[in-house]
């Protein structure tokens, strides 16, 4: 069939992918701090899932546009006392506890909105030791 208008006519692909929506899971994560030989993993709350993006079909010179991320509503801190650290080393970190979630703007002092973060329960010094290891043994 022939159109009879002038401009670009394109198919729209509906994707309905059943993606977990944004929402508290309990997460491993792991607790270090410089100056303290080993990681410590706890059991939290955090916030993940999928978030609707957009992308404008026109570009605005100048202007904003923001992604929704999966991030925290509410939070509080709890208190850790890594065992092992040395004398003169705090051995108390925090960290934070989602209470609940929502899509909204990366919040970057509560959230990591890198493209690829680490995981939650990524260890340095368990990295560091096992380079270690490696040099050792090689």
């Amino acid at each position: 069939p022939s159109s009879s208008h002038l401009g670009l006519s394109l198919p729209i692909f509906s994707c309905h992918i059943a993606l977990p929506p944004c929402q508290l899971i309990n997460q491993t994560v792991s607790l270090e701090k410089e100056g303290c030989p080993s990681c410590h993993p706890v059991e939290t709350t955090i916030c993940s899932g999928h978030c609707i993006t957009k992308d404008p079909v026109i570009k605005i010179p100048f202007s904003n546009v923001y992604q929704h991320v999966c991030t925290y509503r509410d939070l509080y801190y709890k208190t850790f006392e890594l065992p092992d650290c040395p004398p003169g080393v705090d051995p108390i970190v925090t960290y934070p506890v989602a209470l609940n979630c929502h899509c909204g703007r990366c919040a970057m002092d509560t959230s990591d909105c890198t493209f690829e973060s680490l995981q939650p329960d990524f260890c340095l010094s368990v990295s560091i030791n096992q380079d270690l290891v490696f040099l050792m043994d090689g």
